[in-house]
């Protein structure tokens, strides 16, 4: 009775060992980042700004078509406002915001997906000024004719003084009355990715 137990807990293994085995290794597409991009929007009291940041690097990996890990960097150095406001970009680059002399890069690194798509739920790491959040947003995911996938993520929405930007913040100064930006600016990224 012990051998037959002892036989079949060592074949449960095996089974188990044979399948891990056969999973499939996910399909790795690499972003083109000359068809990507990420841009961004912030408010302030009678206004706001918008502009872009342009893209380092980004891969995204699919089991099958379900997207399964992936992230990006961006090259903060590359910040720009759509209104070629050549002293708000300095000041976006300077300690008061992003800081990119010592922070030249910000990144996000995929660690959950829910979903089947082609819409899918995404968390992950968002890292800005050496600081790393968890933050969770949706992901549409095109496969395109030319065997190329586009990966869309629209208004991500993000406090930015949990990076340490705490510039006229009015949850962090009180006296500021009405001259304060925003905590919370948003970003959209399109990655155009293949393999």
């Amino acid at each position: 009775m012990k051998l037959k137990i002892t036989s079949i807990l060592l074949l449960a293994v095996i089974a188990s060992f044979s399948f891990i085995a056969f999973t499939p290794k996910a399909d790795v597409y690499k972003v083109d980042v000359t068809k990507s991009s990420i841009t961004w929007e912030a408010k302030k009291t009678g206004g706001g700004h918008n502009g872009t940041v342009d893209l380092s690097e980004g891969t995204l990996a699919f089991n099958g078509k379900k997207l399964a890990q992936g992230g990006f960097i961006a090259d903060m150095t590359t910040i720009k406002d759509a209104g070629r406001n050549a002293g708000l970009e300095k000041h976006l680059k300077a300690d008061d915001f992003f800081g990119v002399d010592k922070f030249a890069k910000s990144s996000f690194v995929i660690k959950k997906v829910d979903g089947s798509g082609p819409t899918f739920t995404v968390t992950g790491d968002l890292m800005i000024k050496g600081v790393s959040t968890s933050i969770t947003f949706p992901v549409n995911v095109v496969w395109n004719a030319d065997k190329t996938i586009t990966a869309t993520a629209d208004k991500i929405t993000v406090d930015r003084t949990k990076y340490g930007i705490k510039f006229k913040s009015k949850s962090v100064f009180a006296d500021l009355g009405d001259n304060f930006i925003y905590d919370e600016f948003n970003f959209s990224v399109k990655l155009v990715a293949a393999k």
